[in-house]
């Protein structure tokens, strides 16, 4: 039974009585009452499922409007935010500046903690003019009219007041108590990967499954390009390469022209009107005019 101390405690700070004894389990032992635990964390999320959507809808509307995507946090959440960014420029081809990230601490707590810099609300609004952070960065983004979505493991806390989405997976004590980083960052990244992909799939940056709009930066993703080419566009290995080649190495411009048999002057512009979605950018080429 909880002490009257434990049942006030955040439940991702409280004590998991299912691994009361983990200083003793030997390391099967463990890492399976770590898996044990991380059964219940899809199920948390997908009780949330509905607010994730309503999160992407209103993303997805800012951003057609020439708004850009922020993520703030500190700690481990902060951390997550950095890293799904990041990935947001080469798995869906749009700029860095549309997908931003801002954890407190700055630079340095992505690979050290700056555990401090959590309780500075006034900081966050002070950030948030460059870019910004947790509570203060939220309630000074809604005095400014942006959308704000709170990810939480914890219900009721500040930041589900202050936004004006609350998406709170409960996911229980951690196995460690306390340590967020399990349970709890195993959701938040969870509902990053469908806030970040859901968005770009809706804005139009996959064409199927496909990651029509990847940068061919590398061997690997130039093999990919090539894939993702004969694929889309029905070609041979030789005629998709002749393709990516006159387009530099351009997939989404290499796509439009295979498509519609345009030049990649006419291609270029075009793409520039639909804001890089291949699907418009192919429709208004066929469109008569």
């Amino acid at each position: 039974m909880l002490s009257e101390d434990q049942r006030c405690l955040p439940v991702t700070e409280a004590e998991n009585p299912r691994t009361a004894n983990l200083s003793s389990l030997s390391s099967l032992e463990i890492v399976s009452a770590m898996n044990d635990e991380d059964s219940h964390v899809a199920v948390a999320v997908r009780e949330v499922l509905p607010a994730i959507a309503a999160g992407v809808d209103g993303i997805v509307e800012r951003l057609r409007e020439g708004g850009r995507l922020f993520y703030i946090g500190t700690g481990t959440s902060g951390r997550l935010g950095v890293l799904d960014a990041a990935e947001c420029p080469p798995t869906f081809g749009v700029p860095p500046e549309l997908v931003q990230a801002v954890i407190a601490g700055g630079y340095e707590a992505c690979h050290r903690a700056v555990e401090a810099s959590e309780d500075d609300a006034e900081a966050g609004a002070r950030d948030l003019k460059t870019r910004g952070f947790a509570v203060g960065a939220v309630e000074y983004a809604r005095r400014l009219g942006a959308l704000t979505v709170a990810i939480t493991c914890a219900p009721q806390s500040p930041i589900t007041k202050a936004a004006a989405i609350s998406i709170t997976a409960v996911v229980g004590p951690e196995v460690v108590a306390g340590s967020t980083r399990l349970k709890a960052g195993t959701a938040q990244k969870m509902i990053l990967n469908m806030l970040s992909t859901a968005t770009m799939v809706r804005l139009g940056y996959v064409t199927g499954n496909r990651m029509t709009n990847v940068h061919t930066r590398n061997a690997k993703l130039r093999a990919r390009a090539l894939r993702i080419l004969q694929a889309e566009a029905r070609l041979t290995e030789a005629n998709a390469k002749q393709f990516l080649d006159s387009a530099n190495g351009d997939l989404p411009l290499a796509l439009v022209m295979s498509k519609t048999g345009c030049s990649r002057t006419e291609a270029e512009l075009a793409l520039r009107r639909s804001q890089g979605v291949i699907a418009g950018a192919v429709d208004s080429i066929r469109e008569p005019r």
